[in-house]
């Protein structure tokens, strides 16, 4: 399993919310990409990026963050927040980006995300965020009736890379991840699945590697910020 360390970006700077709510961030580092750097440093192989106010407006806004954060790394990153036309993936898979994550388009444009994955095999995720087992769409501010499982199953002939599944309750929270939901969304289908949502502790991630169910990696934010994770340790115990 792989750690994919979050930088959620806000006004340019690295942020947390509690739950998906942009009045409930927390600025851990005015300076994603010296954040970027750190999480480098400790070995990661993978960094997950969001743009936040993107993900509100419908188009990229934290442009020059991710930028930096690509200039200055080197490191595979993925993407998500605002991306809703081929154009936009188009340009930032064109700047480098590893994987670009679609997530309300995945709702309301299924056919975007099925061309994007057979235009750029291997670079397109789909990012599936719920609540209560339903999807939530326009950076969650919106719940529909999609069931997350049946979005992850309507993926499984497309050739998206990996399907990013968020229990937006646990968000933020530091509660722990949704082990039983995620365990179950990824035995129904075949794509590979991130787990995220509440990743806090060493325990939680010990618990999504043994779930049963074969995932690729997990996402953590609040934790390795704060220091309830140590991420040298954590990519250790995933790879024993």
């Amino acid at each position: 399993m792989i750690l994919y360390p979050a930088i959620d970006l806000k006004d340019g700077k690295a942020v947390r919310l509690l739950r998906g709510d942009m009045d409930k961030a927390t600025v851990f580092n005015d300076d994603p990409a010296a954040q970027a750097l750190e999480f480098v440093a400790a070995g990661c192989e993978w960094l997950h990026l969001v743009d936040l106010n993107g993900a509100f407006a419908g188009e990229p806004v934290n442009a020059a963050a991710v930028e930096a954060i690509l200039a200055q790394t080197g490191t595979p990153a993925q993407l998500g927040g605002g991306i809703r036309d081929m154009a936009t993936i188009e340009a930032w898979l064109s700047k480098g980006l590893a994987r670009v994550i679609l997530g309300t388009v995945a709702v309301e444009n299924p056919d975007l995300v099925r061309e994007a994955a057979r235009a750029f095999p291997g670079k397109i995720a789909v990012g599936i965020d719920a609540k209560d087992g339903r999807v939530a769409t326009k950076g969650w501010a919106e719940v529909t009736d999609v069931q997350a499982t049946e979005l992850a199953k309507s993926f499984e002939d497309a050739g998206v890379a990996a399907i990013i599944y968020t229990d937006i309750n646990r968000d933020g929270a530091m509660q722990g991840p949704n082990v039983q939901a995620t365990a179950e969304l990824a035995a129904s289908v075949t794509i590979p699945v991130i787990a995220s949502g509440g990743v806090s502790s060493i325990k939680d991630l010990i618990a999504l590697r043994d779930c049963g169910a074969q995932l690729n990696g997990a996402i953590s934010g609040r934790a390795l910020y704060d220091g309830a994770i140590n991420l040298e340790e954590a990519i250790a115990v995933l790879h024993s």
